[in-house]
């Protein structure tokens, strides 16, 4: 099984595109944060950036609504995409092949403002998951 759940902001607007075959795809950067502290009482924060892909109808919601800076929950698929860049070393990008965006406000509460958001995820390529986690009551009790 492959399921990841990330709460974070939004690094750049959303771009929306076309599939040869006419489904819109929505993609955006997020940016997840980890604040911890070190034996020694160092505190330090860690980031891990993400590639959301949005199919259909989460696409359609996210290029509306989603904007740089905002809160967000996407669940979805993890993939990474690996590559040799120009200057011959290894690249990856680590990508969200959304099913659900919830969108956040400044609480940390799910956003009720928005009648599109679906209770339903989109399924990208006719690919169906058969179980639905749903997503945590208190935001602010997540483990990580």
């Amino acid at each position: 099984m492959n399921k990841i759940l990330v709460i974070g902001n939004v690094g750049s607007d959303p771009e929306m595109r076309y599939t040869p075959n006419g489904t819109a795809v929505t993609s955006f950067s997020l940016a997840t944060n980890r604040v911890y502290t070190t034996a020694s009482g160092e505190r330090r924060e860690e980031t891990e950036w993400f590639t959301v892909n949005a199919w259909g109808r989460e696409a359609e919601n996210s290029n509306q609504y989603v904007t740089k800076g905002m809160k967000i929950y996407a669940e979805g698929r993890l993939k990474t995409d690996t590559w040799t860049g120009n200057d011959g070393q290894n690249r990856f990008r680590l990508q969200i092949n959304a099913d659900r965006i919830l969108f956040l406000d400044r609480s940390g509460e799910f956003s009720q403002a928005k009648p599109e958001e679906s209770a339903q995820p989109s399924e990208p390529n006719n690919q169906s998951d058969t179980t639905e986690a749903a997503p945590p009551e208190d935001v602010e009790d997540l483990p990580w």
